[in-house]
């Protein structure tokens, strides 16, 4: 596979811990005065933060509009839309650190005290949350289906009969430099902002201070976090409890990365046991729909005899006689590739051989989605990812849409960063190798017995295959009640909301967490 390619498999998705962000400020300090009710809930009043750089022309002040949507079955949905920023400050000298953006959906009239608030994030590092905004949880949706995965396909939303407004309201944040979030602190700022501490200590400190300028202190607290993303959530979690001082009552943790060991271990015994079962999903996926339950058959051989064979080593002839059926079998790949990988088949060598014959390379994000390899008599696959990049302009546009049109929140000579790829180049992993969640996350789940969560993978996502997830739980203590933990698999990839049954079932399950929590 290309360098190329491989950059872009561990850019999207990683962490690692780094320079800490200096201290952010305590008092909340958005540009301009913050629309809606002063003092809600004893919240203090935004002061007025230090003037931007001169070089940059001013985001606009928050601003609140209202909403009725129809949604299917003669259904309406009445809410209001907030777009605004929060500006962190260095705590010893008062000078701007980040102007944070964010887009609140709330339900107007609901008891705040009770009303459930969920915190949304996508990864990368350097995304915006417009994956899960216009994906799978907001009120408008862009359709995301594979087939629509294309850079001219019209950016036009429609109302999203699975939005999570019914149960919860909703903040989409968009980390330093992504979105409309701007790093105003100069290159020292920006290499705080964009490492694992600075990034996770940014982004508490968003969430607290919004709750608390909003009057959202005693709300229900909800974290959903994608990809890398995912693998933030439970760290902004713990921090905000031991740090912060702010409860979060559970987490939505979508195609997250636990641990990042196993990405840097490339050819690591455990790799291929991870990916198998999802190559495998995706052979099957060509045949009709497929469930986890599908899929047991192909789990108790990566766990069992295919783990035993791959130990056996590749001199051991007759494990890879056995290593070359089975796995042949499974995948669908040429029996000849398997045999000269003596069964270990890396992510690119898969997708650049599974339909070499149709002259196609499959997406790393899902495995059942193709894209054109303009290079197929090459020496790998030099194709974009379709699932991935073929959505990159179609969202981007939206997004800006979105602003303009629903939320009049203009930002005059601006651009909407829906990736920053500046953020991805420079972020400071420190020892990526060290970098893992789960002690932040059975450290979260252990201080909070009412604390749940949601872990949601696609079949046939490659990056992060949902079978990963699942080593990494089977090595986890039980924390209490084991229901607090839900571990759910569905049909499709990294983006498994893609697709409209699944998308369905995601909003159920999520509903069934948030609803339930506490209880």
């Amino acid at each position: 596979m290309s360098a190329k390619v491989r950059f872009a498999a561990l850019a999207l998705l990683a962490a690692v811990v780094a320079p800490v962000v200096p201290a952010m400020a305590q008092q909340s300090a958005p540009q301009g005065e913050r629309r809606g009710p002063p003092n809600a809930g004893g919240a203090e009043r935004p002061a007025q933060a230090a003037p931007a750089p001169a070089t940059l022309t001013p985001l606009p002040a928050d601003n609140a509009t209202t909403h009725t949507l129809r949604l299917s079955e003669g259904r309406t949905l009445e809410f209001t839309a907030t777009a605004g920023t929060i500006r962190l400050t260095n705590q010893e000298s008062g000078a701007p650190v980040a102007d944070m953006a964010y887009i609140a959906f709330q339900l107007p009239g609901a008891d705040k005290a009770r009303r459930p608030v969920t915190f949304a994030m996508n990864g990368g590092p350097g995304y915006a949350s417009a994956w899960l905004n216009l994906g799978a949880m907001g009120p408008w949706r862009l359709p995301m289906d594979p087939e629509g995965a294309r850079p001219s396909a019209p950016p036009v939303t429609q109302p999203n009969a699975e939005t999570w407004l019914p149960f919860t309201d909703l903040v989409f944040l968009d980390p330093a430099g992504t979105g409309y979030s701007r790093v105003l602190g100069g290159d020292d700022a920006r290499k705080a902002l964009w490492s694992v501490n600075g990034d996770l200590d940014s982004l508490a400190t968003t969430i607290r201070r919004w709750s608390e300028a909003n009057g959202r202190t005693a709300s229900p607290k909800f974290i959903a976090g994608e990809s890398y993303g995912g693998f933030r959530a439970p760290k902004i979690a713990h921090r905000l409890q031991v740090d912060q001082g702010v409860g979060v009552a559970g987490l939505v943790l979508v195609s997250p990365v636990f641990d990042f060991s196993r990405t840097q271990s490339r050819g690591g015994v455990l790799e291929h046991v991870a990916r198998l079962p999802s190559y495998a999903a995706a052979q099957r996926m060509r045949r009709g729909p497929l469930s986890r339950a599908d899929m047991s058959d192909v789990e108790a051989y990566a766990r069992g005899d295919f783990l035993a064979d791959l130990m056996r080593g590749v001199k051991d002839e007759a494990a890879l006689a056995r290593l070359t059926e089975r796995v042949t079998s499974l995948t669908g790949l040429p029996e000849d590739v398997v045999r000269r990988r003596a069964g270990r088949i890396p992510m690119e060598a898969y997708m650049e051989e599974i339909r070499r014959s149709e002259r196609q390379v499959v997406s790393m994000y899902d495995a059942d989605v193709p894209g054109i390899d303009p290079s197929p008599f090459g020496g790998g696959p030099d194709a974009q990812d379709q699932m991935r990049l073929g959505l990159h302009a179609p969202i981007t546009q939206a997004m800006v849409g979105l602003y303009r049109n629903e939320l009049n929140w203009i930002v005059p000579n601006g651009r909407y960063f829906f990736q920053s790829e500046q953020a991805g180049r420079q972020w400071d992993w420190g020892n990526r190798t060290r970098q893992e969640a789960t002690r932040d996350f059975a450290s979260a789940m252990a201080l909070d017995p009412a604390m749940r969560t949601l872990i949601a993978h696609g079949l046939t996502d490659l990056v992060t295959p949902y079978f990963e997830t699942q080593m990494v739980l089977d090595q986890t203590p039980t924390l209490g009640d084991p229901s607090r933990i839900r571990f759910e698999v569905y049909s499709g990839g990294h983006m498994f909301y893609s697709r409209e049954d699944s998308r369905r079932q995601f909003r159920d399950d999520a509903r069934a967490l948030i609803e339930g929590a506490g209880k």
